[in-house]
């Protein structure tokens, strides 16, 4: 786990500029740091030691040096791949990882990635082709940045890097704060800097004569196995630990995050390592300490856990958005921090359970087709008629949200995992409206290549591509790279992926539970009432804390400073906040979404 940066053509003074870009990350590599530097490319690295501690510095370069790599990630079937390749009369210098995407790309081209599996973003320069190729691994665990500016490119594993680039003119990407008030993270290509652009999951893009070429080369696909319910349990299982035990390759200590979900659980129950790490807070509705700490001893393993103070939490608000790079809401993202900095003291490291939800069924809002389908099965006007009328029925009578929600198509009522800010709210909030993207606009073209499924696999296509890799991945590296810490998900390796689209919708999601077959897989590695513990949900106290004065009042200053009234109508914003201290309503996750912004502003325009 590393980070890297760089850039083509002919920058004055390239070596000052290189340096700068790569102080940025430093966090994502304190180990070691290295550079290439000639007339078409500038290559930064900076190295955290997991595999081929001897021999595995970068940049690395081919036998004939015509080939010069940086990398970020970690190939989990390398050993493999390297056996071959030296069949074929591949030479191999070291024994990182690291070189085998070399020789991969001397023997297949830019087909080597369907050769891959892991979690990667790395850049290849091609001297011989005068090409630079970037590309990102199938989920998007790892991230990848890349702007245009004059015939150049610049790239690196975060956006901090580019922004050290003496040509890149920092501006906000007003569109993305459109976007982002409704989905509570920035879903569009372009992030929230004017001009610069996330290389997408599963994508290569290809500079070669000043012109970009983006590919994708891989994407999920799901289909009917009618296989009996204990044969597609076995197969979980199986993948699943196999997986682990993949993942599990390194030079250091490996340890584990552990919440009291049924996903860690079963990552921690198997993987057969000896720490683990959890975090809390001082409400029992919010406290899974004593549940980890229950586990941990129950496998035979230790568990490292940290109380978060609400001082502490808070305080650390600015720091996290200035690891993030661009405004996340997602209030768990702080307690990933505290985690990752636990675990840093101790290991190099972690497993951790994302990806099971989007890949098994885990949300407990794909259960929402199953409990419409009374209603959804009348004719769509028959539904937009009860729809209107539940809409002028008070709004404590109980049906009504049923009424309206049945009333839309699954386009118009499910963006992903949070809907934050309805086009007509946020047009209210924003001081200068603008053409922005409505939401239906970027979901449609998932909905597009999902339209034969079941709805709810068309839900979880599209928490696959939006959600999973705009939220939960880039919180997990973002978080755990601020400590310098590699953070690996062995749900999301793509042949434990290949399993999970195979298997009927009804042993996902049923109207008892979610994740129905992996759970029956965990079962047998875990005590039963883990198995079929309920998704915790959000598991931070914001809706108690904005009732206090001490942080009302800290909302309210941002709320009123001079970039909230730069963007949007203070007026609206305080009454939002009023309203919620007050309890006359749950406006907690919206307030967030507006505070995470101007936090986020401070740091990278104030």
């Amino acid at each position: 786990m590393c980070g890297f940066c760089g850039f083509t053509g002919n920058t004055a003074d390239k070596t000052v500029t290189l340096t700068h870009m790569m102080n940025t990350i430093i966090h994502r590599g304190p180990d070691s740091e290295g550079t290439h530097i000639d007339d078409q490319i500038a290559l930064g690295f900076r190295r955290l030691s997991i595999i081929g501690l001897e021999d595995g510095a970068q940049p690395m370069y081919n036998e004939t040096n015509d080939l010069v790599l940086v990398f970020n990630g970690e190939i989990y079937n390398y050993q493999t791949i390297k056996e071959e390749l030296l069949r074929r009369g591949h030479i191999f210098k070291t024994h990182a990882d690291s070189e085998v995407l070399l020789h991969s790309y001397e023997e297949y081209g830019t087909h080597m990635l369907t050769h891959l599996r892991g979690m990667f973003a790395f850049a290849i320069w091609d001297e011989k082709k005068q090409t630079l190729f970037l590309a990102r691994d199938f989920f998007g665990i790892k991230p990848l940045y890349y702007t245009y500016i004059h015939g150049d490119l610049l790239f690196g594993s975060e956006i901090k890097s580019i922004l050290a680039h003496p040509s890149y003119q920092k501006e906000l990407n007003v569109d993305a704060l459109q976007s982002y008030l409704t989905f509570q993270y920035s879903p569009l290509p372009e992030t929230f800097f004017k001009g610069i652009f996330k290389l997408p999951p599963a994508h290569f893009l290809l500079f070669t004569h000043n012109k970009i070429e983006l590919t994708r080369y891989w994407e999920p696909v799901f289909s009917k196995d009618e296989k009996p319910l204990d044969q597609t349990v076995d197969e979980i299982d199986v993948g699943m630990k196999e997986s682990i035990k993949m993942h599990k390759v390194s030079d250091v200590e490996v340890g584990c995050f552990l919440s009291s979900g049924v996903d860690s659980s079963y990552v921690a129950a198997c993987f057969q390592g000896d720490k683990t790490f959890t975090v809390g807070f001082d409400y029992e509705k919010y406290n899974e300490i004593e549940y980890a700490k229950a586990l941990s001893k129950e496998i035979g393993i230790d568990n490292y856990h940290k109380l978060i103070t609400t001082e502490e939490y808070w305080s650390i608000l600015p720091t996290v958005q200035y690891h993030m790079d661009e405004p996340l809401a997602d209030p768990s993202a702080v307690a990933l921090y505290f985690v990752s900095e636990l675990a840093s003291h101790h290991v190099k490291v972690v497993l951790s359970g994302e990806g099971a939800d989007e890949l098994f069924g885990g949300y407990n809002i794909y259960k929402e087709p199953l409990d419409l389908y009374p209603i959804t099965r009348l004719p769509m006007i028959v539904r937009r008629c009860l729809g209107k009328l539940a809409s002028l029925l008070p709004i404590e009578m109980k049906g009504k949200n049923y009424l309206i929600r049945g009333s839309k198509t699954l386009e118009e009522r499910f963006i992903g995992n949070a809907f934050m800010f309805t086009e007509k709210e946020r047009s209210k909030l924003l001081k200068h409206q603008i053409k922005g993207y409505r939401p239906m606009e970027l979901t449609k073209p998932y909905y597009d290549k999902a339209s034969s499924w079941d709805d709810i696999t068309k839900m979880q296509y599209l928490d696959i591509h939006m959600w999973m890799p705009g939220d939960i991945l880039l919180k997990a590296d973002k978080m755990s790279m601020a400590h310098s810490l590699e953070l690996r998900v062995p749900f999301l390796d793509k042949e434990l992926c290949r399993i999970a689209t195979k298997i009927p919708v009804q042993y996902r999601v049923n109207k008892e539970n979610t994740k129905y077959a992996m759970r029956l897989a965990a079962k047998r590695n875990l005590p039963e009432h883990i198995a079929n513990k309920k998704k915790l949900g959000f598991p931070v106290p914001i809706r108690i804390w904005l009732r206090e004065e001490k942080y009302y009042t800290i909302v309210k200053k941002a709320f009123t400073s001079s970039s909230a009234k730069a963007y949007f109508h203070t007026s609206a914003l305080l009454r939002l906040l009023d309203d919620h201290y007050q309890n006359k309503k749950d406006h907690s996750r919206k307030i967030w979404v507006i505070y995470m912004f101007l936090l986020w502003h401070k740091q990278f325009f104030a």
